[in-house]
């Protein structure tokens, strides 16, 4: 009686005809296994030791040549050994055989645990069966890779979208491949979102929680699913991308923004980091393979993304141009060149030694890989053995000094015991650390030291270590939270917090990690909800105490706890987008992409981050990395632990939402503001009157200045409170001529220099009574308020020619009439920026000021351009980028700009282009060269994709936006069909000896270049919407515009079919890249668990189509190629997708499919969807003989 294997999964569904025979074929492969095994005595080799199909015959006793003779003996061996060898015949049989090889694919594919079983004793036969090893028909190898073999009708390896006729397939392959060559799509083009990705993080008004690591992984296994790519392919594309950032930002003007730093660390830094955790990942797959299953040892000492990184490395020295360092890291890629060439030549180098000029061997420069790959080495991903690459160092042995001096300097004398003098701490303050033990070294200093040295000490940390230690930046970073986070003193019996001893320290700390490019690095690396939760109790200390304590610092600055306070403060408001202009909220239309950042919001990501270190393999793995003297306080923080912070916030949001309430007289609150009007005003005689519920009298200026900075001597966050009362009266004053707009500016100014942390408050206020519109506005008349007449029409024409660089044309485009006015907040706004001096310190202030300027400006043309022209002519350096700035807001209120802007991004990423743009495509003409000072006598021309990704966040109807994307899309696949096959040439190919082959070379590199185009449209849908515009784009726009008809599309002849068919194609290849932008192709992403709910609405739509229940406006070829082709890409792409489809659904889908002649692609969708789709698969594979 034939026992089978599944007992459980056939009762599941004892009447399904698949199951039968899905149990019955693997049951027959296995018990001729076992025999085979068994026949041979190896059976005991396995780790069962037994079988559970042969049950032995009981020894016999045998009573020698009484019994059997020699000869019978013989035979009965010979035929032992026959019916080995025919059992290994029969299961080659089944798996050459197209069905039976299909069936048993599926055990293989949903029973991993059975089937690693019957491998583990497959592979015992296939090493010590002599049977096999003797048979004239196999080879022991050709065995086992047939039984290893992917089927190809399951699996769909490397085929994804295909056309019957056509034969053309959407795969690019690798990045050197000749079709993706063809009409202007680089070799490159395939790894064009991460180009859009990290340009889009490089936007200093987007601070967000996540990592940029995490988010740069989950993109980098998408596009290597989808464009199915080796490895080493795809770390390629990754660093081509990452030095093609650092190579347009290399020459980026001057303003308030990141600059060559941060892409420096989105280089070698954070995609160092992305591959490292990639190599993790795939290592701790590994790990846990083997610990549930003993069988699969793996033989290889590397994995594939191992080598993938080495291979990729290595072919990156053939990119010479991208390779060159900037000017500013030459002199530490010639260092690392240097090491690379004394290794070879048998000396060594220590760490931190620094070899001069004239101890550099001939001919040794270094460049950019150089750098990547001491990254690497650093984070032991790499060995020194790299160093022996051919061509990596192009100095000879010989031309190495041999009279290399011993006495080292820096961190080298550091890590050898010497003390911090202040020639070394200058050395280690401008030196980044090149390995963790110094950072440790420097981090125990600041911990165990004494007060000059712990100062010293955060110094060091937030020098160059931080902003170009690339090697162990993300240690650096967290060292420093650390430190921001002291711990309580075992002796401390205060009543004040305990934080206020450490004053100095955090001073330091603080001040040190406050610049735009540090605060971006912090989001890029995704800690700022950890920086956010170590600033906030620093913030509710400071805040509530009174400043009768300074200390004096080393450089003799006096430190106060309101100047503490003010850095603490104003860097948490960089955080969260404190910089919203009010009319976002009230409109209720921010927005979506990493726009809901709050206080609240930070703890609850601080919280979760720190909750998800787990024990998993690859957190263990993660960990490892890091430091064991490290400990960061994994306890969840709620608002509610900070009371004043709290309070604060809900004045802010109520300055926001409601027009501003009265003050009530001889309060606390009321004689606070009395002060800080006297503070304000202390120059002048005139009262200015404050809005109060019972007086209308003016307040008087009686008492001196001196004597309101002693009345001042409060808590800030008293201050704070009052704040907004004071700037109510001065503005009233100012609007009603009692004060004049210079006295305003300067009371402004004199307010932020008695307390920078009312700067919030002054920007909450006038942000606020900017959009209320109740001010008369002010004239720029140079006499009143500053004047931008002298290079106003300068600003004009040059945003005309950016605008026109871009293919943009808004003949409407005007600054208005001879008179330039603001609004009357907005124009206070503007002067008090005005007086700030340009150095460190006030570049920290202004960074919290200039997002919500923009903002502000952004929402009332033309306010940008005035503001832009005002602040050029303090600032001429800084004018191509005010310029570019301002160029921005047209689109905010231009919706045809915005159109005409995402056509020109098609139009020069494909090709299409006639202008002087670009007419061969690919990312270059995207993405330009970059935005700055490139050519002599103006502004240089910006690529339309750079200024569409400094622009996208301004505009607020995202929808719109992935509408227009869409019908882009389409026009973009009809003009792609025209130029690949132009009128007349469908009739030409017939008459041609060898069209058919052209027809297919040319079909072929038109759908390279429609799945370019699709990438390129997913990545603007991604970065403009975020997560949330993607589901609404798959269960609402793409249904939408299936059942809508399009007139335009009714292109009649054989080219008509071609265009409707690359449509379907095009939009299938649309909808895979959004979806694995916004969930991965695995669950590693939050947002993944969004996934299976919109994948089964929108695959119950695709079903009805295919079924016929729902009436499409479209082409059927296009539902067809649509239909078709999204379903082979969940196939051959992401399989973990169908997985979470509810069985019906994948029924359902399949059925329509068989009734569209398409039952291969049928079968492959049930071979995937798991144990409850098995059945109906293996009757799908004998029905069809597939």
């Amino acid at each position: 009686m034939m026992l089978f294997i599944f007992p459980k999964y056939l009762a599941c569904n004892c009447a399904n005809l698949g199951f039968f025979w899905l149990n019955l074929s693997f049951s027959i492969v296995w018990q001729l296994l076992d025999a085979s095994l068994d026949d041979e005595g190896l059976l005991e080799q396995s780790l069962e030791k037994n079988s559970i199909w042969l049950s032995r015959m009981q020894d016999m006793e045998i009573d020698g040549n009484e019994n059997f003779s020699e000869k019978r003996i013989e035979h009965h061996e010979g035929l032992h050994k026959v019916n080995t060898t025919m059992a290994i015949e029969l299961i080659k049989e089944f798996f050459k055989n197209k069905v039976t090889s299909s069936i048993l694919y599926l055990a293989r594919r949903n029973m991993p645990s059975h089937w690693g079983g019957f491998i583990e004793r497959l592979q015992l036969l296939v090493v010590h069966s002599t049977a096999l090893r003797n048979s004239k028909h196999i080879s022991p190898d050709a065995f086992l890779q047939l039984t290893s073999d992917t089927h190809r009708v399951l699996s769909r390896e490397g085929k994804t979208i295909s056309h019957h006729d056509s034969q053309a397939f959407m795969f690019s392959g690798s990045l050197k491949s000749s079709v993706g060559q063809c009409h202007g799509a680089s070799h490159s083009a395939a790894w064009l979102p991460i180009d859009l990705f990290l340009e889009d993080t490089m936007d200093g008004s987007l601070v967000t929680t996540t990592s940029a690591v995490e988010n740069l992984i989950s993109l980098v296994k998408a596009l290597q699913a989808v464009n199915h790519t080796t490895w080493h392919d795809t770390f390629l594309g990754l660093w081509i991308a990452a030095l093609r950032l650092v190579q347009r930002e290399r020459n980026t003007g001057e303003g308030l923004m990141p600059r060559l730093d941060t892409s420096l660390s989105m280089l070698l830094s954070i995609t160092t980091l992305v591959v490292t955790n990639l190599i993790e990942e795939e290592e701790s797959a590994w790990i846990d393979e083997t610990q549930q299953s003993p069988v699969n040892q793996r033989k290889e000492k590397q994995g594939k993304r191992q080598k993938g990184l080495i291979t990729s490395l290595q072919l990156l020295g053939d990119y010479e141009g991208l390779l060159t360092p900037p000017q500013s890291v030459s002199s530490v890629a010639n260092q690392a060149a240097a090491k690379a060439t004394m290794f070879i030549s048998g000396l060594t180098v220590r760490s931190g030694y620094s070899m001069s000029i004239n101890d550099m061997p001939i001919n040794c420069s270094g460049n950019l890989r150089h750098l990547i790959v001491e990254a690497f080495i650093a984070r032991n991903m790499l060995d020194t053995s790299a160093y022996l690459w051919p061509g990596y160092v192009n100095a000879r042995a010989n031309q190495v000094p041999r009279g290399v001096p011993s006495q080292t300097t820096g961190w080298s004398s550091l890590m050898n015991g010497s003390p911090l003098t202040s020639s070394m701490i200058n050395i280690l303050v401008s030196t980044p650390a090149s390995s963790l033990p110094e950072v440790e070294k420097i981090y125990e200093i600041a911990v165990n030291g004494s007060g000059d040295e712990k100062i010293s000490a955060a110094a060091i940390l937030c020098g160059a270590s931080l902003v170009r230690g690339w090697n162990v930046q993300e240690h650096t970073i967290l060292f420093i939270i650390n430190l921001l986070s002291p711990p309580v003193p075992v002796d401390y019996s205060g009543s004040e917090s305990y934080l206020i001893d450490y004053a100095p320290l955090l001073n330091v700390l603080l001040v040190g990690i406050s610049s735009v490019d540090c605060v971006q690095i912090l989001s890029l690396h995704g800690l700022v909800p950890i920086l956010a939760g170590a600033l906030m109790p620093i913030c509710e200390a400071f805040g509530a105490a009174v400043p009768e304590v300074s200390w004096t610092l080393p450089t003799g600055e006096e430190l106060s706890c309101h100047a503490v306070f003010s850095n603490a403060f104003t860097l948490l408001l960089r955080l969260w987008r404190f910089d919203h202009s009010p009319i976002d909220h009230v409109l209720g239309d921010i927005p979506p992409v990493g726009s809901h950042l709050s206080p609240e919001y930070l703890l609850l990501v601080r919280n979760s981050l720190l909750a998800s270190l787990g024990t998993s393999t690859r957190s263990q793995l993660k960990r490892r990395r890091y430091s064991k003297i490290l400990s960061l306080s994994v306890e969840p923080i709620f608002m509610d632990s900070f009371p004043k912070l709290k309070l604060w916030h809900r004045q802010h949001l109520e300055c926001i939402a409601s027009t501003f309430s009265g003050l009530v007289h001889e309060t606390l609150v009321h004689q606070i503001v009395d002060a800080l009007l006297n503070l304000m005003f202390k120059r002048i005689n005139r009262g200015v009157q404050p809005s109060t519920s019972t007086s209308e009298s003016s307040l008087s200026f009686g008492p001196s200045a001196e004597d309101a900075q002693a009345r001042l001597k409060i808590p800030a966050w008293d201050i704070l409170e009052a704040t907004p009362f004071a700037l109510d009266a001065a503005l009233t004053a100012c609007a009603h001529g009692r004060l004049s707009p210079r006295e305003l500016a300067t009371g402004l100014k004199d307010l932020a220099d008695f307390l920078p942390a009312s700067l919030a408050t002054i920007v909450s206020y006038f942000s606020a009574e900017v959009t209320r519109g109740v001010w008369k506005p002010a004239a720029m008349n140079g006499t009143d308020w500053p004047s931008p007449a002298a290079n106003l029409s300068s600003v004009e024409q040059q945003i005309k020619k950016i605008l026109a660089a871009t293919g943009v044309d808004v003949p409407s485009l005007s600054v208005g009439g001879p008179l330039a006015t603001l609004p009357l907040p907005l124009a206070a706004l503007v002067s008090l920026t005005i007086t700030y001096k340009l150095d460190k310190m006030s570049e920290r202030f202004l960074t919290l000021i200039a997002p919500a300027l923009n903002a502000l400006a952004t929402g009332c043309w033309p306010c940008m351009p005035i503001i832009a022209a005002l602040w050029a002519q303090k600032v001429k350096r800084w004018s191509d980028h005010l310029v570019f700035s301002a160029s921005r807001t047209v689109f905010h209120h231009n919706s045809d700009a915005v159109v005409q802007l995402l056509k020109s991004c098609f139009t020069s990423t494909l090709g299409l282009s006639t202008s002087h743009i670009s007419s061969n495509g690919g990312v270059g003409a995207l993405l330009g060269h970059g935005f700055g000072p490139h050519f002599s006598g103006g502004i240089s021309p910006v690529a339309p994709g750079i200024l569409y990704l400094r622009m996208h966040r301004s505009v607020r109807d995202v929808m719109f936006m992935a509408e227009e994307i869409l019908s882009l899309l389409m026009h973009s696949v009809r003009d792609i069909a025209s130029s690949a096959l132009p009128r007349g040439a469908m009739e030409k190919l017939k008459k041609s000896k060898h069209g058919m082959r052209y027809g297919e070379v040319s079909l072929a590199a038109a759908m390279t270049r429609v799945k370019l185009a699709a990438s390129l449209g997913a990545s603007l849908v991604w970065i403009t919407g975020g997560l949330s515009l993607v589901q609404s784009l798959i269960n609402e726009t793409l249904p939408s515009w299936f059942i809508s008809v399009h007139g335009s599309e009714q292109e009649g002849g054989e080219s008509g079919g071609m265009v409707a068919m690359l449509r379907g194609f095009a939009l299938a290849y649309f909808a895979m890249f959004c979806g694995t932008f916004a969930w991965g192709v695995d669950s590693e992403l939050a947002a993944s668990k969004k996934r299976p709910k919109v994948l089964r609405t929108h695959l119950e739509y695709l079903a009805s189509a295919l079924e016929g229940k729902i009436s499409l406006g479209c082409d059927w070829a296009t539902a067809w190629a649509y239909a078709s082709g999204f379903v082979s890409l969940m196939v051959a792409c992401t399989p973990k997708w169908v997985l979470e489809v509810d069985v019906d659904v994948l029924k359902r889908v399949s059925k329509g499919l068989r009734q569209w002649n398409e039952e291969e692609l049928a079968v492959a969708l049930l071979g995937l969807g798991g144990v409850g789709t098995m059945g109906a698969a293996a009757e799908l594979i004998i029905e069809t003989r597939l």
